[in-house]
């Protein structure tokens, strides 16, 4: 059974996992975490709870904006809490006009020891999945190629 953790859930999920609905999908892992990611133009909704509506028809826009919002921004974005194992994250390019990707690795000296999983071609649209299986440990997910900040996932338990 898949552990299927989806925008409506994941302010529950952040802090606790009990929350999250069980499904089956066979193109997946099983027993696999699911974490669904959408991100628009510069973030990541989820983690900052909100869309904020920024405009980018090319990686420099965002790079521009980020570095006048970034910091405030990351004060308030949830730190998603995730146990060890298993997880997809399945990630949404929901309307940027250009090509994207998803970077997770581990944080500080531990990015060295800790798995990481990267990927591009998310075009408008276009979701893909990700899959890893975390260890304990802090870890930073990020779109280099939308320039979003880094945001911080925790793995314990």
């Amino acid at each position: 059974m898949l552990k299927r953790f989806t925008a409506s859930t994941f302010a529950t999920a952040v802090t606790a996992l009990a929350a999250v609905s069980m499904t089956s999908t066979s193109s997946l892992a099983e027993d696999a975490t699911v974490v669904e990611l959408t991100q628009t133009a510069c973030q990541f909704v989820e983690v900052e709870d909100k869309d904020h509506g920024y405009k980018s028809t090319q990686k420099a826009d965002c790079e521009a904006i980020n570095a006048k919002t970034a910091d405030e921004r990351l004060k308030t974005a949830k730190v998603m809490t995730l146990k060890p194992g298993k997880h997809v994250f399945r990630v949404t390019n929901k309307n940027v006009p250009y090509g994207l990707g998803f970077y997770l690795r581990g944080a500080g000296v531990s990015r060295l020891t800790l798995p990481k999983v990267s990927g591009g071609g998310l075009d408008q649209g276009v979701s893909k999945d990700y899959s890893i299986n975390l260890k304990p440990g802090t870890y930073y997910f990020s779109c280099p190629l939308n320039t979003t900040p880094d945001y911080t996932i925790k793995v314990e338990g």
